[in-house]
Order: C-alpha cells, then sequence, then structure tokens
C-alpha cells in the first residue's frame, strides 16, 4: 500500500493523500484580488488529485505583498473573492488552503517578468517595512524600520485574515515565515540588528512569528489546522540554521501550529544553496525527529517514487510539490497509477482513468 496516498488527519481535518500543493505566487492580481486566472490555476490541481490544494501567498496588509500583483486578505472583498476558489477546491474531494504573508523588506518589487526590481511609487509601489531600514540589496527599495506599534499591526492582520480565510472557506491556514520575508526577517540574525525586545536574544528574534502564531490560532477555528512555512537555514555561516528552526519548530507547535513546511533560505543575497533532488528533505526529517512535529518536504520532488520513499521512510509527512505541478497538474493522477494506488479522478474524466 502506497504510504503517500494513504489518508492524513490533522485536527478535525482528513486529507485523502499527503500530495500538497505548494504555495505559488501569480503575480496576476489587481488589488489583491483572486480572479478567473486562480479559479482555473487552483481548480485543476484540485481536479489533478492532490490532497491539499494551497493559495498563495497573500499579504495580510496592503504594504506586505511582495509586488502590485500580489493577493491579499486584508479585506473582505479579497475573502468574498477567494471564496469561490476555495469551494471549488473542497467540490474537488481537495482541502482548500491559503497562505497567509508579509514581505517585509521584500515588498514593492516588480512582477517577475517585467524588468528591473525595484516598484516605483507612480507604477504601484510603495515604502516597504523591515525590521531595520537596511534593504534587502542594492536594487530593492530602502524600507522603513517598523516600531513596536507596526509590529503589533502586523501581528493583528495575521489574526484578521485568518478570520477571513474562515470566512473564505479555506481549511487550513499556513503562515508564512520563510523565505527571507517578515517573519524570516525578525528570524534571522543576519538581517535582524535591533536593539529592542524584538532583536538580539533568540528568544528576542522569534518574539515575533511567535506572537503571529498565537494570534492566528486563537482567530482561526480549533478544529482545523494550521501549518507554518520556515527557512530551516540562511544556508550562510552565523545565520538563522536548523538547530534554531527545531526550537522554534516546538514553540510554535506549544502555539498550535499543527505541521511545519520546511523550506529554506531567501534572508540575503548570495546565499550558497546545495540545489538538487530533494536537498530540503533532511532539514524535514530533523525538525521532525526533534521537535515531534508533523513536517512537510518541499524542494524538487518530481518523482513518484522519491515522493513515496520520503513519507514511507518517515522523513516527512507530506510532500508539496510546486514546479513539477506547473508542469504537470494532474501529477497525482500519473503518480497513483506509478505506485499501484488508486486515487479519485473526477467523474468527467473516467473515461481517461484505464
Amino acid at each position: 500500500m502506497s504510504r503517500l496516498f494513504s489518508p492524513i488527519t490533522l485536527r478535525s481535518l482528513t486529507l485523502r493523500n499527503r500530495v500538497f500543493v505548494s504555495p505559488m505566487c501569480q503575480y496576476s492580481c489587481v488589488d489583491g484580488m483572486a480572479d478567473d486566472w486562480h479559479l482555473v490555476h487552483l481548480g485543476s490541481r484540485a481536479a489533478g488529485g492532490a490532497g491539499l490544494v494551497m493559495a498563495e501567498a497573500s499579504a495580510v496588509l496592503p504594504e506586505g505583498r511582495i509586488s502590485p500583483g500580489d493577493s491579499g486578505l486584508w479585506n473582505d472583498r479579497q475573502a468574498e473573492a477567494w471564496g469561490r476558489v476555495a469551494r471549488f477546491i473542497k467540490a474537488q474531494g481537495a482541502a482548500p488552503a491559503i497562505q497567509l504573508a508579509h514581505a517585509g523588506r521584500k515588498a514593492s518589487t516588480r512582477v517577475p517578468w517585467d524588468r528591473g526590481r525595484s516598484a516605483a511609487v507612480d507604477a504601484g509601489g510603495w515604502t516597504p517595512l523591515g525590521p531595520t531600514d537596511e534593504p534587502f540589496d542594492a536594487d530593492y527599495p530602502k524600507p522603513r524600520a517598523m516600531t513596536e506599534k507596526d509590529i503589533q499591526d502586523a501581528v493583528a492582520a495575521f489574526a484578521a485574515a485568518a478570520v477571513r480565510a474562515k470566512d473564505a472557506g479555506f481549511e487550513v491556514v499556513e503562515l508564512h515565515f520563510a523565505h527571507g520575508y517578515l517573519a524570516h526577517e525578525f528570524l534571522s540574525p543576519l538581517v535582524n540588528k535591533r536593539t529592542d525586545r524584538y532583536g538580539g536574544s533568540f528568544d528576542n528574534r522569534v518574539r515575533f512569528a511567535v506572537e503571529a502564531a498565537r494570534a492566528a490560532r486563537k482567530a482561526w477555528p480549533e478544529a482545523l489546522p494550521m501549518f507554518a512555512r520556515v527557512s530551516a537555514t540562511d544556508w550562510v555561516a552565523g545565520g538563522w540554521d536548523v538547530e534554531q528552526s527545531v526550537e522554534l519548530a516546538r514553540r510554535l507547535k506549544a502555539e498550535g501550529v499543527d505541521l511545519i513546511d520546511c523550506s529554506s533560505g531567501g534572508a540575503v543575497p548570495g546565499a550558497r544553496i546545495p540545489v538538487g533532488p530533494g536537498y530540503q528533505v533532511p532539514l524535514a526529517e530533523k525538525i521532525r525527529r526533534e521537535a515531534a512535529v508533523p513536517t512537510g518536504a518541499v524542494g524538487m520532488i518530481t518523482e513518484p517514487a522519491q515522493a513515496e520513499e520520503i513519507v514511507a521512510s518517515g522523513k516527512a509527512d507530506a510532500v508539496l510539490l510546486a514546479r513539477e505541478l506547473l508542469r504537470s497538474p494532474y501529477w497525482p493522477l500519473h503518480a497513483a497509477r506509478a505506485l499501484g494506488a488508486d486515487a479519485p479522478w473526477p467523474k468527467q474524466y473516467l473515461r481517461a482513468k484505464s
């Protein structure tokens, strides 16, 4: 029996398999609103057999967007727009999920297919916020250092976005604490040079992430699971590392986080990341083992046998696929066949199953 295609239960939610669609920014929103593109993009992956389909990083505040084309959940109209997407995903048998995010100092950039990096104010840009006023890189906009009120406003915004996610019909929220965005900026000593209670010691650097998780958990239904995505290492000496991630995972578990989605990197430019098939799986395995919390593995997972081995050997509880699902939205159905497992096909497509 395939472990990858066995169900997994988190709180009251049972997912039909352990193939999750990783959140992937589409940079295709206007005023943070999901549209037909998002319905088709995410809906096709739900019809393609995934157990969980996670919508892209959705900013909890307007200034928390990576680009002017980012999704948002800072107002009720955005929740209504996401509602039709969530309903369709669920109707296909997958669990609808959404990632809540704040880009911090990496905000106000152009969409990837535009030339240049920083988004000027006359092109829809704004002044980003960060732990300090140091930009991510020379071609990024200069942020404004956050006051404690700014920090508390961001914490409250994560909670408010969780309420909107619930109202939209999502069954999982994931807190984006990775990839050099706001929470990760506070975590990493390479970025966080603050001297107040949000900087310096480990306890101070994790304070924002813990407070955001606590606030979101109080706002999110007790019966439904909450994930957190972390960059488990900066891949730079003296930076955030997997040992600190283990301790953070313990603290997030205590705050009601049910699964740690294990990615890496993004805090500073120039990190030498050993990219290769399954290169982040050891991070998920270590956090799962030492923090005693379910984990998801992500990063260059492309083959059915590879994904099966990760889950069957206990290295992670689920796999999150990104680019492979851009290439092949129906990957889970093909993987189930390759592994000798059964996966439910949409009834409209049953003629192609055999």
